[in-house]
């Protein structure tokens, strides 16, 4: 009896740890994922800055709604929407935004600053940047 628990133990003491086969198989899949992912990663990142992009132009059209509605002409420059505005009936409002948002990034390819051109004849603007391959441009 007790010289079959020695076997049984010396046995269990051999096959401890993993083979440099299953390490080398471990390695390999691990390998695979990652070389999945990164791609994958990258992406996600690309998509996210034009996220930001299309949400900060809408916000930033959406103060210029509210400043034409107020004074009755569009901005001549984004810089006017984060100050107090008086109208030709001396009612203040604003400021209609806090700040002006900075695009995504430089490193990506986006302008350090979003573009602002207006119309004033026509009473229209549009508000766009360009990076990671594509435009984003409100109206």
């Amino acid at each position: 009896m007790i010289e079959q628990w020695h076997r049984r133990r010396l046995r269990t003491r051999s096959q401890r740890g993993f083979t440099l086969v299953e390490l080398m198989i471990v390695v390999a899949v691990i390998g695979i994922l990652t070389a999945i992912a990164i791609p994958l990663y990258s992406d996600i990142q690309a998509r996210a800055r034009i996220a930001k992009a299309q949400a900060d132009t809408r916000t930033l059209a959406s103060a210029a709604a509210l400043y034409q509605t107020h004074m009755g002409f569009v901005p001549s420059a984004l810089p006017d929407l984060t100050v107090v505005a008086t109208n030709s009936l001396s009612q203040t409002a604003g400021p209609f935004m806090p700040s002006i948002p900075t695009p995504p990034g430089t490193a990506a390819g986006w302008p350090a600053a979003y573009a602002y051109a207006q119309n004033s004849a026509a009473g229209t603007y549009q508000i766009s940047a360009f990076g990671d391959g594509t435009s984003v441009s409100v109206p």
